[in-house]
């Protein structure tokens, strides 16, 4: 039987732990971003603060946030391992480098997971599955297939950078 911890209580998942997310996330964008201005730390904790008691308030996008942290928990940890076994690898090199096609390929992959995860948590994953199983599928696929082609082969001239000569 598993034993519940007090870190597992309601007060703190569904309440502590979200607004000390947001409102340091929020403190940390606009001390970043200097929106309000150089050296207002006390305007961007009250900013942060109001953010935060608001974000509070609603459950809906408090269960959001609250069902994709262990995503985060778990992608953040598939990263790390990645990582320390890319630099066992890569060893002789001084500090950890990835080439620009793999940031790119990690980026986009990060990016689909990411829209899964929020799909799931928010409820609409099963709604997408039954775009894609109905009566008309097989023309959305056929579109998204072509749009995909269309989009690769744009990335591709615009990525090799064409010098704009003639092939004569």
């Amino acid at each position: 039987m598993a034993v519940e911890t007090i870190l597992q209580a309601p007060l703190f998942v569904e309440i502590i732990f979200p607004f000390l997310l947001v409102f340091v996330l929020i403190f940390a964008i606009l001390e970043k971003s200097k929106v309000l201005g150089d050296d207002k730390h006390q305007i961007n904790a009250v900013v942060a603060l109001v953010v935060g008691l608001i974000f509070i308030a609603f459950p809906y996008p408090r269960s959001i946030v609250v069902n994709l942290m262990p995503f985060l928990a778990v992608v953040a940890v598939i990263i790390l391992v990645f990582m320390v076994l890319f630099g066992f690898v890569a060893a002789g090199k001084e500090g950890f480098t990835m080439n620009k096609g793999l940031k790119i390929t990690f980026g986009v992959l990060i990016a689909i997971a990411l829209v899964i995860a929020v799909l799931v948590s928010t409820d609409y994953w099963d709604t997408v599955i039954d775009v894609f199983q109905g009566e008309s599928s097989g023309t959305l696929i056929t579109t998204i297939i072509f749009v995909a082609i269309i989009g690769g082969a744009i990335a591709v001239v615009l990525t090799t950078g064409g010098d704009g000569k003639s092939g004569s």
